[in-house]
């Protein structure tokens, strides 16, 4: 981890990882969902109550899973961090970014999977921003993004 908080990342890599934190902060989600609710079509409103339901979901899950955690954020551990960007809590285990991408990508892939190399690339990239600013560890990542998938699966099921 210490070399990638140390790697002074092109300008155009940390402009990337910014902005893909940014956009996974949710507001991004919420204009796809009402994108989806105008011009989604007959399966609009299971498309967005799955992605919905996942992304609440993980949101209370990973509230308990860091609170039970209290791992610390690498950005705390090694100060050497380039990036400025301020946490949104204060533990890192899991994120929370990687689990509601996740969910909200898988799931509305699994109703327009025309729009699933797009979604995935976003939800990819809010992931590996969050190693990349300092914000996570890979492990904080790797398991948020599976619980994203396997929240966006069930609820996929629940609401087709």
């Amino acid at each position: 981890m210490r070399r990638v908080h140390r790697w002074r990342a092109p300008r155009y890599i940390r402009v990337w990882m910014i902005l893909a934190t940014r956009l996974g902060d949710g507001w991004i989600w919420y204009l796809l969902g009402v994108v989806l609710l105008v011009f989604g079509g007959p399966q609009r409103y299971a498309a967005v109550g799955s992605a919905t339901a996942a992304a609440v979901a993980g949101i209370m899950l990973f509230s308990v899973i860091k609170k039970a955690s209290r791992r610390q954020r690498p950005c705390e551990i090694e100060r050497h961090c380039w990036s400025r960007i301020l946490p949104p809590d204060q533990f890192s285990f899991p994120s929370g970014h990687s689990i509601v991408a996740f969910a909200v990508a898988v799931s509305v892939a699994r109703f327009y999977p025309s729009l699933g190399g797009p979604l995935l690339f976003m939800a990819v990239s809010v992931a590996v921003s969050r190693v990349i600013l300092g914000m996570h560890f890979l492990s904080d990542v790797l398991v948020g993004s599976m619980i994203g998938v396997v929240l966006a699966c069930t609820f996929f099921c629940v609401f087709r």
